[in-house]
């Protein structure tokens, strides 16, 4: 596949739930992630990593704002509101 294409819902999760096993220390770490998306190359996967990590230092940064959802009822629709609840803090 080429080093631009797109990563679907399924190889995303699948890439997420691999980096949750494969941490840095693991030997051939980026082989082992690879093989276990599926039709992505070791290239690949370093540089969907390298994306994650910035957006990640973005959001810690506060550059980039959190999408204002809708509270139905006690259902809480984003990460800020269940970040201020389990906090305790009024919503």
């Amino acid at each position: 596949m080429a080093s631009g294409s797109s990563w679907t819902p399924k190889q995303n999760k699948l890439f997420e739930n691999a980096l949750a096993i494969y941490d840095k220390d693991t030997p051939d770490r980026w082989h082992n992630l690879a093989r276990a998306v599926g039709g992505k190359t070791v290239e690949e996967v370093k540089r969907h990593y390298e994306l994650l990590v910035e957006d990640v230092r973005q959001i810690e940064a506060g550059q980039v704002p959190l999408p204002n959802y809708r509270k139905t009822g006690e259902t809480y629709n984003n990460y800020a509101d269940e970040e201020r609840r389990l906090k305790g803090l009024k919503l």
